[in-house]
């Protein structure tokens, strides 16, 4: 069998938090350093035009999140780690996409249906008011990024599903009318990646403003932890883990001797204050390695552009040659 190829966006917005980190960024660490596989892992700063971002808050995050997941542990040794806009070919394959992608399939788009559907409630006479062709076009990108590297898995959340749906579509198109050339890809969508809840109980979520950085320093680390909403019990009166964002934190970090022990203690009766100070001393420790890491990327920017470039030219080993051959098949030829 044939080396499966993965492939994941990293989305410049915002520093990460806990739920991300638990989510998303551990797990793919683990993966970059899976030497049976080939992976791909790239910050889609071309996305965030979707949303019409501020440039510097584009730029900032891009430094952020990147450092972010080099601080974790990503092996860019193994696995290659680019950024979008630095790989000229994603655009170029973007725009020979749309040459086979029908309108009628953007239009069927959740996130564009999303925003017609908000211009009609609020009583607009043109349901297609700010929606800019960035927005519209994104499922396009988003087939590109995937097709360029020829990947065969598509780690999503099931919110992407439909966007996978539509990259095997256009790629079919493609591959109908000019010969396979682009490798169809499934989508692999992990029903039991952690989510967890955040300090309102809540999903944690940068929406509803109760996310827990994943870089907070201690002081702040401590006093976000001491502000999880929990119930009324007193000290001494045994508490149910079930529903307890306290226990479903401290459970996403720990061992299973540790969460054996924590739910000993909640049997007991542990104080709610007393189990607040536990997370906290066990997250800080978790992560402190991890966070001097971040900030000595942070304050040497230098480091992670380098890291970067390195990708970006392993990356276009593959998609020069890729796009030459794409090229090709459409027509776009030298003539002598």
């Amino acid at each position: 069998m044939s080396q499966e190829t993965y492939l994941t966006g990293i989305t410049t917005t915002g520093t990460p938090h806990i739920g991300n980190y638990v989510g998303a960024i551990r797990p793919s660490v683990d993966s970059s350093k899976d030497r049976s596989r080939r992976n791909f892992y790239f910050l889609a700063d071309y996305h965030s035009l979707a949303k019409a971002e501020d440039p510097e808050r584009i730029h900032r995050s891009g430094l952020e999140v990147a450092a972010t997941w080099l601080a974790c542990g990503l092996d860019t040794d193994n696995a290659v780690f680019y950024r979008q806009s630095d790989i000229p070919e994603i655009p170029e394959l973007t725009w020979i996409l749309n040459g086979v992608t029908a309108k009628g399939l953007m239009n069927r788009a959740h996130s564009y249906k999303a925003q017609v559907q908000a211009n009609e409630e609020s009583g607009s006479s043109d349901p297609d008011k700010g929606i800019i062709m960035a927005l519209y076009n994104y499922p396009i990108l988003m087939a590109a990024d995937i097709l360029m590297f020829k990947a065969t898995k598509v780690p999503v959340g099931r919110d992407q599903k439909q966007h996978m749906e539509m990259t095997r579509d256009i790629a079919q198109r493609f591959n109908h009318r000019y010969g396979d050339l682009l490798v169809i890809p499934d989508a692999e969508i992990n029903e039991h990646t952690a989510v967890l809840s955040g300090l309102d109980g809540r999903k944690m979520s940068k929406s509803y403003d109760n996310i827990i950085p994943l870089f907070s320093d201690e002081k702040k680390l401590r006093k976000l932890i001491m502000k999880i909403k929990t119930n009324s019990l007193e000290p001494g009166e045994p508490k149910e883990t079930e529903g307890s964002t306290l226990f479903e934190i401290y459970k996403a970090f720990a061992t299973e001797d540790e969460v054996r022990d924590i739910e000993k203690r909640y049997a007991d009766g542990i104080a709610w204050g007393e189990m607040k100070q536990v997370l906290f001393e066990y997250i800080n420790e978790h992560i402190k390695p991890a966070r001097n890491e971040y900030n000595r990327l942070i304050n040497d920017p230098a480091i992670v552009e380098q890291e970067l470039v390195k990708g970006a030219e392993r990356a276009r080993e593959l998609s020069v040659p890729y796009l030459r051959e794409i090229r090709h098949a459409i027509g776009i030829r030298k003539l002598g």
